[in-house]
């Protein structure tokens, strides 16, 4: 039975060792996005604007619209 197991994983460890290695290469991964990530605090810090923002807006304008009412 292990031998049945042991041939069918010839073929994935052939694929694999012909298949380049990419695994820790982030280098040229992400330049097909809009925006920079080299620098990792102004990303994060532009990120977290973002969200913040997006996620604060519905709290605001139901804020503005009880105030409104009263």
């Amino acid at each position: 039975m292990s031998a049945l197991f042991a041939a069918a994983r010839v073929p994935l460890r052939q694929a694999a060792l012909r298949a380049p290695a990419r695994r820790f290469a982030h280098t040229e991964e992400y330049k097909h996005l809009p925006f920079e990530t080299a620098n990792r605090v102004a990303f994060g810090t532009k990120l977290a604007a973002y969200l913040i923002t997006g996620f604060s807006i519905p709290f605001i304008a139901a804020a503005y619209q009880i105030s409104k009412s009263s």
